[in-house]
């Protein structure tokens, strides 16, 4: 979070909050970001909006730029900019879909989830920050080094941003309910699930600073369970991670963070494993023929660093390595 230098903040003339500014001056205020404005239109109809914005904060001290763009929809757009400006935060209000028209058609928001590669936040709420509860969600059971980067992903921003507004940070992991016939036996019961679970966020508590109180170690899916600690914690905003599944795996699995948008109550702050935003680099490579002229454009980021093992360090470099050659 402390190495972000552009923030993009996605401005709607149409539904003007003070929400998404409100948090956009926070961060800013923070980690001393500038602040680019975009008004995703095909046309120049909110220039007085944006130049009255940009005037205010100007005004009370942030720097601030202003863009109105498309480029074919909305989250093309979002991430075009992004890409452009070399934005380390994207930062957008959330708004509920219509659920007849979601069933028939991908919402922009679950899009933009899925393939924008920096960090999205989805506001939603306007429940402070400052004093408040940040809530680090993590599939503790996913244990390969690249989701185990991710976790740290998710719990490093999640105390950095703790620290920042004062807040107190709780960490969860929902785990899966016990099998007869699992090949593991500590997935057969679920005193042996949770001992593995609680386990492994032995090293996460000690960095982070995070007492057993603040461990949520729950049975059962978590896109229920992350919403009722949200709930019951009164959470300010919810830290996840998304795998970013697309196509044929997207529309049957569904992505937890995307499922997570319209039930949570809380801001939601999503972040994605090294190995997508890999693949989303490749998709931003330049177009070979015009087939593939619908590529997505990305930019890599990198959160605020905390201590990584070496072995995690050493078998991401041999996973880089492996996809230069094949991409070669």
């Amino acid at each position: 979070m402390h190495t972000i230098r552009n923030t993009l903040v996605v401005v709607d003339a149409q539904q003007p909050g003070e929400m998404i500014l409100h948090r956009a001056k926070m961060i800013a205020s923070a980690t001393r970001s500038h602040l680019h404005l975009l008004a995703c239109n095909k046309g120049n109809h909110h220039s007085p909006y944006l130049h009255d914005l940009q005037t205010s904060l100007q005004q009370q001290g942030y720097s601030v730029s202003t863009q109105q763009a498309w480029h074919g929809s909305e989250h093309r757009t979002i991430i075009t900019v992004q890409q452009a400006k070399e934005c380390g935060l994207v930062i957008k209000q959330h708004f509920t879909d219509n659920p007849v028209k979601k069933a028939f058609l991908t919402p922009e928001d679950w899009k933009l989830l899925r393939y924008c590669p920096s960090p999205v936040l989805m506001v939603k709420t306007e429940r402070p920050w400052t004093d408040g509860t940040i809530l680090a969600a993590v599939d503790i059971g996913n244990s390969d080094v690249e989701h185990r980067v991710l976790h740290s992903g998710i719990v490093s921003h999640g105390y950095d941003i703790a620290k920042l507004a004062g807040g107190t940070l709780h960490m969860m992991s929902a785990h899966p309910y016990p099998m007869l016939s699992a090949s593991d036996p500590i997935f057969q019961l679920k005193e042996s699930i949770q001992a593995f679970y609680r386990d492994q966020c032995k090293r996460f508590q000690a960095e982070f600073h995070i007492s057993d109180e603040r461990l949520h170690i729950v049975e059962g899916p978590p896109e229920v369970l992350i919403p009722y600690h949200v709930h019951k914690l009164e959470a300010a905003l919810t830290v996840v991670g998304s795998v970013a599944r697309t196509g044929l795996n997207g529309a049957l699995i569904g992505n937890t963070a995307e499922m997570l948008l319209d039930t949570l109550d809380s801001d939601i702050l999503v972040l994605k494993p090294n190995d997508v935003i890999l693949h989303l680099e490749e998709l931003a490579a330049p177009p070979a023929s015009p087939s593939v002229d619908t590529a997505i454009i990305s930019w890599p980021y990198s959160h605020h660093s905390h201590r990584v093992e070496p072995e995690v360090s050493h078998q991401i470099s041999r996973l880089s390595a492996q996809r230069a050659k094949v991409r070669r």
